[in-house]
């Protein structure tokens, strides 16, 4: 298949706010904005096709209170430079395929998806008309989707949509279903660090070690371009690599059961490390190994 060529911005949300489905995120979303400040609204803006003349849409869909939502993100775009924000609230799946939010996805430069509920936005726009519209402009043009919290969380083919962190270690505790698609082979968790999700992510992992699990931390992002994640913002982003599971007993174990995992790898990135999904190698672009620049 095609390496894209549109680009990815996902997001882990901001520090230490609200449940798996975001039911803090509203209440919240001045604080829960803090980390645009850190550069990655800023990212968005100057990787997208025509820097501040692009048109960028704020979708809202995954929100129980799209408005204000929508309002704080438009501000804080604007407030950045960004002249041409929308907000696009798509409440039902016929909306989603009405001709009106079609013409609306193929006018933008950039689509932010914001948290909320991840399985509310699947559920709403998989399959659907704008659904399809944003695929293929993120297959063939030079179009951004980001997303932050839920809007990340549903950008790959897979997704967690619950599954509590405390017990995450045991058989059948997290649930997965098809994400929006537009990165194969990984499975993506958001407000990784606070919540301590990792264990997630390994139950993830160990269900199929050739999915690529990645954990986002809070005011952390990932840009992802011709196969390449950088790590951005302020905190880490954690990579779980089952290719080379040794042994396991997940499936001699009954339902609620710990799990067992032999020789599972995980990597962990801070900002501007690299790596590549094509041979799964990361790069420390700050590696104390490098050599040091001598005086002349």
């Amino acid at each position: 298949m095609m390496k894209p060529v549109g680009k990815l911005i996902i997001i882990g949300g901001a520090v230490n706010k609200g449940s798996f489905t975001e039911t803090d995120f509203d209440q919240n979303i001045e604080k829960n904005l803090n980390f645009f400040e850190r550069g990655i609204l800023r990212k968005i803006i100057n990787e997208s096709k025509n820097k501040e003349n692009s048109v960028i849409e704020v979708i809202t869909t995954a929100s129980q209170i799209p408005q204000i939502v929508g309002t704080e993100y438009k501000k804080a775009f604007e407030f950045l430079g960004a002249k041409n924000v929308n907000i696009l609230d798509i409440h039902n799946r016929e909306e989603a395929n009405s001709d009106a939010m079609v013409a609306r996805a193929s006018a933008a430069d950039v689509v932010m998806f914001t948290g909320g509920d991840q399985l509310r936005l699947t559920s709403i726009l998989g399959g659907t008309r704008f659904h399809d519209t944003i695929l293929l402009k993120y297959q063939e043009e030079d179009f951004i989707y980001s997303g932050t919290s839920a809007g990340a969380a549903a950008a790959s083919e897979n997704m967690i949509y619950q599954g509590s962190s405390s017990e995450a270690l045991l058989k059948g505790e997290i649930k997965t279903t098809q994400g929006l698609g537009l990165i194969d082979n990984v499975i993506i968790d958001t407000h990784f660090v606070q919540r301590g999700r990792i264990g997630r992510l390994f139950q993830a992992v160990v269900n199929n070690p050739r999915t690529l699990g990645i954990g986002l931390g809070e005011d952390t992002g990932l840009f992802i371009h011709n196969d390449v994640m950088t790590a951005i913002g302020s905190g880490l982003v954690i990579i779980v690599d089952g290719r080379f599971i040794k042994d396991t007993n997940l499936t001699n174990i009954n339902l609620g059961e710990p799990i067992s995992i032999d020789n599972l790898t995980v990597h962990v990135m801070s900002m501007n490390d690299h790596y590549d999904l094509a041979t799964r190698a990361l790069t420390i672009e700050n590696s104390q190994f490098n050599p040091v620049p001598q005086d002349r």
